[in-house]
C-alpha cells in the first residue's frame, strides 16, 4: 500500500459493499431531446423541387395545382390564369405528375414547390372522393369516403402488393377516373 494513496471513505465503501448504492452508468453524450432542430438532424425532405419563376401575368398571391402525366393542369386553389410558367419551371427539375404550391414573393417573382405523385386511372371506380384499401393477415378492407364497402379495386391491390404482405393504399380523386395514390407498408 502506497504512502500517499487516497482511500475511499469508510461510509462509501460500506454502502457500496452492502449494495446500497447504484452503480453509475456512463453518461450518454447525446442531448436529452430528439426534436428536429435541436439535435442537429435534418427534417425529412417534404418537396422534391423548389424553384423561383418570374411570372408577372399571374394574378393573386398563391396557387395550388396538380400537373397530370399528360401535362394537364388542375388548379385547386388560386387564380384561373394560366399557371403554365410555374409548371414549366418545375418541369425543368421533375417530370409530371406532381403536386405544387406557389407563393408570390414580389411583384413578379413566384416561389414554387413541387412533390412527385403517383396517378392511377380507375375506370368504373367508386363514386366517392377518397378510397382506403387495407390488407393484413386478417383480410382486406375497402373504405370509400370513410364508409366500409364490399368489393375490390384491382389497380389499388396491385400497388399495395408491391409494398409487401401488409399494406394500406390511399387514393384521392383528382379528376374523373384519375386518382392520386399513396401505398405504404403497415
Amino acid at each position: 500500500m502506497g504512502l500517499f494513496r487516497r482511500r475511499e471513505p469508510l461510509h462509501e465503501r460500506l454502502a457500496r459493499e452492502g449494495g446500497l448504492t447504484e452503480p453509475t452508468a456512463p453518461r450518454d453524450p447525446r442531448p436529452p431531446t430528439q426534436e428536429t432542430g435541436i439535435h442537429g438532424l435534418q427534417r425529412p425532405r417534404e418537396w422534391d423541387a423548389t424553384v423561383t419563376v418570374d411570372a408577372p401575368e399571374i394574378e393573386g398571391d398563391s396557387a395550388r395545382f396538380v400537373t397530370l402525366p399528360d401535362r394537364t393542369l388542375l388548379v385547386e386553389e388560386g387564380s384561373d390564369d394560366s399557371l403554365d410558367p410555374l409548371a414549366s419551371a418545375v418541369e425543368a427539375s421533375i417530370p409530371p405528375p406532381y403536386r405544387a404550391r406557389a407563393v408570390r414573393q414580389s411583384e413578379t417573382l413566384w416561389a414554387v414547390q413541387a412533390k412527385r405523385i403517383e396517378v392511377v386511372q380507375i375506370p368504373d371506380g367508386p363514386e366517392g372522393d377518397a378510397i382506403e384499401l387495407t390488407h393484413t393477415e386478417d383480410g382486406t378492407t375497402l373504405s370509400v369516403d370513410d364508409a366500409r364497402t364490399f368489393g375490390s379495386i384491382p389497380a389499388l391491390e396491385q400497388l399495395g402488393e408491391r409494398q409487401g404482405r401488409d399494406y394500406v393504399v390511399r387514393a384521392e380523386r383528382l379528376d374523373g377516373d384519375l386518382w392520386e395514390v399513396r401505398a405504404e407498408t403497415l
